[in-house]
């Protein structure tokens, strides 16, 4: 019905939208990284700067959820392909 030329427009859309899906998922990994983090290293309200222990904490906190993301990344992928392989099969 479109031709070449409406699919060329949907596949943009799609990759728009995936791009803003991939973002978001960004931002709200990052939101709880530095929520999880502050809430868990940052204890002392004293002083404008923080101690050399919070921001020790704070690095192995983030460092700690990153590996995290990839791990829970890496399994999903894993986990994807079995189906998508057995999908493929049937």
């Amino acid at each position: 019905m479109y031709g070449r030329y409406g699919n060329s427009v949907q596949e943009q859309q799609m990759q728009a939208m995936l791009e803003q899906k991939q973002i978001k998922d960004f931002m709200r990994l990052y939101a709880t990284l530095v929520t999880r983090c502050f809430d868990d290293c940052v204890t002392e309200f004293t002083s404008s700067a923080a101690s050399s222990k919070e921001i020790t904490c704070s690095r192995n906190c983030t460092k700690k959820m990153m590996k995290l993301n990839e791990r829970v990344g890496l399994r999903f992928a894993e986990e994807n392909q079995a189906l998508m392989e057995a999908q493929a099969k049937q």
